[in-house]
């Protein structure tokens, strides 16, 4: 894809964030690596739903500024954005948005590790909790580094979510999918469940997503050949961490 072709499919994006309620007002970012040192990234205090292919922004692996037009700025939370490109070379792209139910999950202090579906199981296997930090500090990057190894998907303490992925498309699925996960575990739990698989059950999703040969990282290479005993599966491998 050219540089104008990723800037006009980073607003599509944006919009679809935007029109799910994943956001509100200016909230959430959006970047694509397009080169070993440059970044493709939203600007910060605009709308992810009305944005045009000349708000976005270019920047290197420090943050410093490329291309930006007149009135247009990266924000300041790219720096969990690099962080995350830093430690993951596989990684592509980043979406940091403020979904409503994994949203509440992560403000509730509760992450996402209940196995309940096995689209949920094969594509995230869990979602854990980074620790509160400050915005627009290393704070938050200091956190999230700390499940990148394992997880494409992560609640942010009190703030909201972010995934990553091979393509821009594919990070984006992975938001979409653990806010979908979430709405279904918080329902779920209304009507006096969820019940949840059991290890074996778990274990046989997780060859499953081998078979895939799915890209990205997963659960399911924590607990490649492990014995996993009595213990939940999907929380074991959060707490490793």
């Amino acid at each position: 894809m050219t540089e104008a072709e990723i800037k006009q499919q980073i607003c599509d994006i944006g919009k679809r964030i935007y029109d799910r309620g994943m956001v509100a007002s200016n909230d959430g970012n959006i970047s694509v690596k397009i080169s070993e040192n440059e970044f493709l990234c939203t600007p910060t205090g605009v709308s992810k739903g009305f944005m045009t292919p000349e708000y976005i922004c270019k920047i290197d692996s420090d943050g410093k500024v490329l291309e930006a037009n007149e009135g247009f700025r990266p924000s300041s939370e790219i720096k969990m954005h690099l962080r995350v490109y830093k430690e993951r070379p596989d990684v592509k792209s980043v979406v940091h948005a403020h979904p409503m139910y994994a949203t509440s999950f992560a403000i509730a202090g509760i992450p996402l590790v209940d196995p309940i579906m096995p689209e949920a199981v094969i594509s995230l296997g869990a979602v854990p909790i980074a620790e509160y930090g400050t915005p627009s500090t290393e704070e938050i990057p200091d956190a999230v580094s700390k499940y990148l190894q394992d997880f494409d998907a992560v609640l942010l303490e009190n703030h909201g979510a972010l995934s990553y992925g091979d393509s821009l498309l594919n990070a984006y699925h992975k938001m979409e999918s653990l806010e979908f996960y979430a709405q279904l575990l918080f329902l779920s739990k209304q009507l006096g469940g969820p019940n949840k698989f059991d290890n074996e059950n778990i274990k046989r999703l997780y060859q499953i997503r081998r078979n895939f040969k799915m890209t990205g990282k997963h659960p399911a290479n924590l607990c490649n050949g492990q014995d996993c005993k009595d213990c939940n599966v999907m929380s074991c491998c959060v707490k490793m961490r």
